[in-house]
């Protein structure tokens, strides 16, 4: 699983580091507050769902018995990082709100990400 994961989640912390610098020097002095608060938000929860995609690989190779449920985890941390900070990264950069409507999917798969997490700790009790 670590494998499997540890590539994606690297590429995730390489991408949050280039889009925060681009951001940096593009956005802070000619975007709106707006925007530059989009971008802030995107680049919290780029970072920190970069951290749960490769907590939750190193869960499920150290947990076996759990692995399926943490590879679900890493999939939903995934998924959110695209529909949520994708689209606040979108918004942000072009001032264009058009995909604001893919921020709470990217929220709940950020959320049941979590919840699959906790199942994986729930799994490994038992």
């Amino acid at each position: 699983m670590l494998k499997k994961w540890l590539t994606p989640a690297a590429v995730s912390g390489a991408l949050a580091v280039g889009l925060g610098a681009l951001g940096a020097h593009q956005l802070k002095s000619g975007a709106s507050l707006e925007q530059w608060e989009w971008f802030q938000t995107a680049q919290r929860y780029h970072w920190m769902h970069t951290l749960a995609i490769w907590a939750a690989a190193l869960t499920g190779t150290l947990l076996p018995t759990a692995e399926r449920l943490a590879n679900w985890a890493a999939r939903l941390f995934a998924g959110g990082l695209v529909l949520f900070s994708g689209s606040l990264y979108v918004m942000a950069f072009t001032g264009w709100s058009g995909l604001a409507p893919l921020n709470p999917l990217g929220g709940a798969c950020f959320i049941a990400g979590w919840f699959t997490l906790a199942g994986v700790g729930w799994h490994a009790r038992r």
